[in-house]
């Protein structure tokens, strides 16, 4: 019997001392453990207007299976119609995102989401943003995760 405590104590040590912390890929039988000074915030890359931060916190959005990520925007940020070939699920951390569905970008049809309210999008669905205040919302799904604007123009490169 002590032998089995043992063993299964070591495990258990083993398990924590292997844990990554924020900004670590991982996979879905990975503990994770994400404290505030651990995430690593990056400007977003092309294709999404500039000024708003990105930090993945798990996986990778772009390649098959799980993955978490947060974006970090400022008052006023704007992504236009767009849909992604998965479930979107996202939880607002702070500020306050509004949300719209379809093509065109109508703030007078947005559903405002504040602080810890989720949205789902489904796979597919045409749909837009517009922070109010500076807002952090968390993203998680299983990828790959790509967006796909309604009007290309959207997504190109600003020069």
């Amino acid at each position: 019997m002590r032998t089995l405590l043992a063993v299964a104590l070591l495990f258990a040590a083993l398990s924590f001392a292997q844990t990554p912390t924020g900004g670590s890929a991982t996979t879905a039988q990975s503990p994770l453990f994400v404290t505030p000074g651990k995430i690593e915030w990056k400007p977003v890359t092309a294709g999404m207007p500039p000024g708003a931060q990105i930090a993945i916190l798990s996986g990778n959005p772009g390649s098959d299976g799980p993955f978490i990520l947060r974006l970090k925007v400022p008052d006023g940020y704007r992504i236009a119609p767009h849909r992604h070939p998965v479930v979107e699920t996202t939880t607002v951390i702070s500020g306050e995102m509004h949300i719209g569905l379809g093509d065109t970008f109508d703030e007078s049809k947005m559903q405002t989401m504040p602080a810890s309210s989720v949205f789902s999008i489904p796979a597919e669905t045409s749909h837009y943003a517009m922070a109010k205040g500076e807002t952090i919302v968390q993203t998680q799904g299983i990828g790959p995760f790509k967006r796909v604007y309604v009007n290309p123009e959207d997504g190109a490169p600003k020069k």
